[in-house]
């Protein structure tokens, strides 16, 4: 009677398949970590200008006087309201 082994050869090719794909999902979950890590010092896309830039890009279009543009920048640096017009 033929015999193809005691079985353990297709555990043992298994073994090898699963430690593979172990390994495999732990080295791209640190890379997914590592560049993940390194974007997020971007600002969102999507996120709205601070009150800081819309100040200088209204003094850069000329809408405002350089005293103007020094004044609310220091009240906006040292958290002083500025009164609406």
């Amino acid at each position: 009677m033929w015999h193809m082994g005691d079985g353990w050869g297709w555990w043992m090719m298994m073994g090898w398949v699963w430690m593979v794909a172990f390994w495999g999902l732990i080295m791209f979950g640190v890379y997914s970590l590592m560049t993940r890590s390194r974007g997020d010092t971007r600002p969102p896309e999507h996120a709205e200008p601070t009150a800081l830039e819309i100040l200088d890009r209204r003094y850069a279009r000329g809408e405002l006087s350089t005293a103007e543009y020094e004044s609310m920048g220091e009240r906006l640096t040292s958290g002083q309201a500025i009164p609406r017009a």
